[in-house]
């Protein structure tokens, strides 16, 4: 019996919603500040020690959901609950602003590894999604490595110079449009090396 068609409606609320949740909560509290347990907390603090579950939920249900969770979605998992939990621990925000600049960094470091044996690990990560000749994949794999490499330093240049409410919306928005962009503009790219059906090249 095949697989029940996702609900793409409900994986697309899944993927986008947590941080969609997070911005809108930023807006509402971002000039607030809660007194628990004696301390004192800004409510972005406090906004990210309630997306941490959020996301893990989100995860969760996403697995129930398709039955897998991307390897890209589990590493920014960890690295949500790893540096999330150290903004509210020690009650600073830096934390939680250089996550994406070391998810970022570390899936660049890991296609260049991979590059330099000669492999592309954009494939593995992509499972089948798209079938591309070896030659597409490397250089695909070249070029998200570069983009990858370019979004960690941008949001490390955003959140050290700029305000938290700018580096909230390029969290939110910019680099997600980013993406987006990227892989519009491979579209050439991936039409030349593209397997069809029936097609035998690897």
């Amino acid at each position: 019996m095949p697989p029940a068609p996702v609900n793409q409606k409900l994986k697309t609320a899944l993927e986008l919603g947590p941080v969609l949740a997070f911005f809108v909560g930023y807006i509402i509290l971002r000039e607030r500040m809660f007194e628990i347990g004696g301390t004192e907390y800004a409510g972005f603090i406090v906004l990210t020690g309630v997306f941490i579950p959020v996301f893990a939920l989100a995860s969760w249900l996403m697995y129930r959901l398709i039955g897998r969770v991307s390897r890209i979605q589990i590493v920014t998992l960890v690295m949500v609950v790893v540096f999330g939990g150290l903004t509210v621990w020690l009650n600073d925000e830096r934390f939680f602003k250089m996550k994406s600049t070391i998810v970022f960094g570390l899936v660049s470091s890991l296609l260049w590894i991979g590059l330099a044996r000669g492999q592309s690990w954009l494939e593995y990560v992509m499972e089948g999604v798209i079938r591309l000749q070896h030659e597409g994949w490397m250089v695909l794999t070249r070029r998200l490595a570069w983009f990858f490499a370019g979004l960690a330093v941008a949001n490390e240049i955003i959140w050290r110079s700029l305000s938290t409410d700018i580096w909230v919306t390029f969290d939110t928005f910019g680099q997600p449009a980013a993406v987006f962009v990227f892989f519009m503009a491979q579209a050439k790219l991936i039409e030349a090396h593209i397997i069809e059906d029936g097609d035998g090249s690897s």
